[in-house]
């Protein structure tokens, strides 16, 4: 059984991944982070995405829902008011990152799943510095349980 003891382990594994599992891994980590999201279409996204039988188009439109949500809230971002806010912008950034259509990665090196593990811990530090958050510390760490059992899963 392989261990993800660090990002290099982490990055690694998620460069030899098939797009279809860094969709999934990539929601896995947005998952995570789903309490933080104030759009039910985001969440759906997420569910919809790490379903089995779930549709091209559903992923498309799981895509745009996350993404429009993602620039609808991205205004909240820089503003030291609202952390939470913030928060939700990268969940919802992190979905997009994860759902992100082939026809539209910038370039072939396009990670989605380090993308979305990326996003998701941008709103994991936004939820650190919520005054009174119940925001979790191990945000990597946890990063580092769903890739391994990802592994684990796969046999």
């Amino acid at each position: 059984m392989a261990t993800i003891r660090n990002d290099k382990d982490l990055r690694d594994l998620l460069e030899r991944l098939p797009v279809d599992q860094q969709r999934i891994i990539g929601l896995r980590f947005a998952q995570d982070l789903a309490h933080l999201s104030r759009d039910e279409r985001v969440k759906r996204a997420i569910e919809a995405g790490l379903r089995a039988d779930v549709s091209g188009q559903e992923l498309e439109d799981g895509y745009h829902a996350a993404k429009a949500w993602a620039t609808k809230t991205y205004t909240d971002c820089g503003k030291d008011t609202d952390w939470l806010a913030q928060a939700d912008h990268f969940v919802a950034a992190a979905v997009a990152a994860a759902l992100t259509p082939d026809k539209m990665l910038p370039d072939a090196k396009t990670n989605r799943a380090w993308k979305a593990a990326m996003h998701a811990r941008m709103a994991n530090n936004c939820e650190l510095v919520e005054p009174g958050g119940d925001a979790q510390l191990d945000a990597v760490q946890r990063q580092y349980r769903i890739a391994d059992e990802l592994i684990d899963a796969a046999g």
